[in-house]
């Protein structure tokens, strides 16, 4: 349903989708559309880009294929709140085919499909959920009596762009763990002529692929990414920088086992194995489930296993520690555990002050003999 209103701008007479139709103030609008370019590291300014985006455009065709997965990424945009899914779907993009959220079936729904791909050739964006098993022609995983690899090498190369959103698309995933039977891979290791964004995640989460989709359709262009295909705005700083219990980390406190002092005191979970200083994720500035805080693994007291690392999660185990990118702990550091209260016993301290005051005596003995050898020399007359 469109209305004339007044845009961001201040244009009038403009056709927009009036927010205030879906229970969403214009207020309400434009502080989404500014936290939007806040989290994508764009100037405040270009809220109203956003927001016209979103009001004024097309809404862009979307092609969501499922493969090798647990739909947990589908199940974690389901309970996005801003926006809801209701309304990422019927208002900001087209979601012409997904398996999960569709309401055809067999072959009305790959007629969908078929018909979503020719008539959008070269604009439509293609979002994978899932690996893809190359052994055996990729006879474990078949859709419609298709595989998953002759399903993306079909439709891939008439995509605008690909969104490989979760650790399964990304880099295969749980599937593609050792022994790795169906040689479960990566969307990028499949598609090499067409540019493919990696959302990494397990769950992957549904923010990061909001905006990535609305910076390519304000500025036309995909956001810069790293060395690994992730977007830089969401996966730029380890996981270790912006944690609630990094203090913990460089003061040395840390939990050395569930349920001990330590954890219940909301300690560094690196000794338990927490992969967070080897793993580049936004996850504790965006959290999930709309929940409120502390709504992240590290949050609830379980160690980041590194989901969106590649080689990383899936690979190291669960509780090995992590490789540290900045300052590892030494090995000094007290136990956490350890009787802090009486201080060192008498006879400890009668030992160290023993040792100490040796320490003492030694150098100044060293320091006398030094003195008296540097006097004697000055007094000696120089060899001719």
């Amino acid at each position: 349903m469109s209305t004339d209103v007044t845009n961001l701008s201040g244009n009038k007479g403009q056709k927009l989708v009036d927010p205030a139709i879906r229970g969403v103030s214009r207020r309400d609008f434009l502080k989404f559309c500014t936290a939007t370019a806040a989290i994508l590291g764009l100037p405040i300014g270009m809220a109203d880009a956003i927001a016209d985006t979103i009001a004024n455009q097309k809404r862009p065709p979307v092609i969501w294929l499922h493969f090798q997965e647990c739909t947990g990424c589908t199940e974690s945009l389901l309970r996005a709140t801003h926006p809801t899914v209701e309304h990422l779907v019927l208002d900001l993009i087209s979601l012409d085919y997904s398996e999960t959220l569709m309401a055809g079936a067999g072959h009305q729904a790959e007629a969908a499909l078929h018909k979503s791909v020719e008539d959008n050739a070269g604009k439509f964006i293609l979002v994978v959920e899932g690996s893809i098993p190359l052994k055996d022609d990729g006879i474990y995983c078949m859709i419609g009596g298709k595989t998953a690899l002759s399903i993306l090498n079909e439709i891939a190369p008439k995509a605008a762009a690909i969104v490989a959103i979760g650790s399964c698309a990304s880099w295969g995933g749980v599937q593609s763990a050792d022994p790795n039977p169906t040689e479960a891979t990566g969307v990028d290791s499949i598609i090499k002529d067409k540019p493919v964004i990696n959302l990494p995640g397990c769950p992957a989460s549904p923010y990061n692929l909001l905006s990535t989709v609305l910076y390519y359709l304000t500025l036309k262009k995909l956001p810069e990414l790293d060395s690994k295909g992730r977007p830089k705005f969401a996966y730029g700083r380890l996981i270790h920088e912006n944690c609630e219990r990094r203090p913990h980390y460089d003061a040395g406190r840390f939990a050395n086992q569930f349920g001990d002092e330590g954890h219940r005191q909301g300690f560094c979970l690196y000794k338990l194995g927490c992969k967070g200083p080897e793993t580049h994720a936004n996850c504790p500035v965006q959290l999930f489930g709309d929940v409120g805080s502390n709504a992240w693994p590290v949050g609830t007291g379980h160690p980041c296993f590194g989901c969106t690392e590649k080689g990383v999660g899936f690979c190291k185990p669960i509780h090995e520690q992590a490789s540290v990118f900045t300052a590892t702990p030494p090995a000094m550091f007290p136990d956490i555990n350890q009787d802090k209260g009486g201080g060192l016993t008498a006879g400890a301290a009668l030992v160290v002050g023993a040792a100490a005051g040796a320490a003492a005596v030694s150098g100044m003995k060293f320091s006398k003999a030094l003195k008296e050898t540097d006097k004697a020399q000055e007094e000696t007359p120089a060899d001719k």
